[in-house]
């Protein structure tokens, strides 16, 4: 564990910041009701919010998201319990990471990366390329392992047990932490990663991606049909297309947060099979309706803590560390020592 055993920290800014006010398509931050009518009260009406008493809805919904985020740990770590002492599951096997769940031309990716002088050119050639946005997309699992895992997915969707939302924008899908999938198979994944991250992005720590959050989203007809803009709480996300069958729901991308052009250029990638998509968590991104059918799809937001310890990559602020459960954010207490002379990256935090 590459923060050194200590715990992992939430910031101060989730309760306040990033809420999604879904039906005018517009995040926001709240401290007050007149702070937030002073901030954004142009904007929403500019997207149709007119009435007093649409605002005041509007209110009500992001005090609701505020309290919801506060009882989020709590209720969590609750339905964990549950979820753990009664639920049966029908493929108990998906929940421990196999290497015959991994694609082979994956495992050949990883064995490149951490051969002797592989370098990012030669990691590139394995990789499809998507502009010059730094997306790339690779095979991940195996359609059978897919089939399984989404079976499995459904089958804790129909069962009694209490869920929990996977974030603000996504009302269906399940948080696999609550599922117990962090330790035995998210971890794993994520550090047979890190070979092929350290070579594409050296300076978002990819060496030393040190957690995650990682959850399901289901998109279908009657439940959710798209995903509005925005940018992941992630320093590198991985977006595997899980199935089922359906048409239309590409993702699209736009720029990168922190360098928004005057006119946003956006590129279109279609969804494939056990395929991953690898992109930089602050890259905007969302997802165009899906016409029929399901899908499914794993995101992985990955984490490290050397990077986001110097500045939350959701408030751009240095992070006011708050208790947190698991994972957390991915924030660490800072070490009490010096730094060192030289800059290694990963030694940062």
């Amino acid at each position: 564990n590459m923060s050194a055993g200590r715990p992992f920290r939430g910031c101060a800014c989730f309760f306040t910041d990033n809420i999604f006010v879904g039906r005018f398509g517009l995040h926001v931050r709240y401290r007050d009701g007149p702070q937030l009518r002073r901030d954004y009260g142009r904007a929403l009406r500019e997207r149709g919010c007119r009435s007093e008493e649409q605002f005041r809805e509007v209110l009500r919904e992001v005090e609701a998201e505020v309290q919801r985020r506060k009882q989020l740990i709590h209720q969590s770590v609750e339905r964990r319990a549950i979820i753990s002492k009664s639920y049966k599951p029908k493929h108990p096997e998906v929940y421990t990471l196999q290497d015959s769940f991994l694609a082979p031309e994956f495992l050949e990716i990883v064995r490149f990366c951490t051969s002797p002088g592989a370098d990012l050119q030669g990691l590139l050639s394995y990789l499809e390329s998507f502009s010059d946005k730094r997306i790339y997309r690779l095979p991940v699992f195996t359609e059978e392992f897919c089939q399984a895992f989404v079976d499995e997915l459904e089958n804790f969707e129909q069962s009694d047990m209490p869920k929990g939302r996977p974030n603000t924008m996504n009302n269906y899908g399940v948080l696999l932490n609550e599922l117990g999938m962090d330790e035995p198979f998210l971890t794993p994944l994520r550090e047979r990663l890190l070979p092929v991250t350290a070579l594409l992005y050296p300076e978002l720590g990819g060496a030393c991606l040190d957690s995650h959050k990682a959850f399901v989203v289901k998109y279908s007809l009657h439940e959710d049909l798209d995903l509005s803009s925005h940018y992941d709480n992630a320093e590198v996300t991985l977006n595997v297309s899980l199935g089922k069958e359906f048409t239309e729901g590409n993702l699209y991308f736009g720029d990168f947060n922190q360098d928004p052009s005057p006119v946003p250029r956006y590129i279109e990638v279609e969804h494939v099979g056990g395929r991953g998509l690898l992109h930089r968590g602050g890259q905007i991104h969302g997802a165009l309706p899906i016409a029929s059918g399901q899908r499914w799809n794993l995101i992985v937001w990955m984490r490290s803590s050397a990077i986001r310890n110097q500045l939350c990559p959701m408030c751009h602020c240095k992070p006011q560390l708050v208790e947190a459960e698991g994972f957390g954010d991915g924030f660490t207490e800072p070490l009490q020592q010096e730094q060192p002379q030289t800059v290694d990256v990963c030694a940062l935090g």
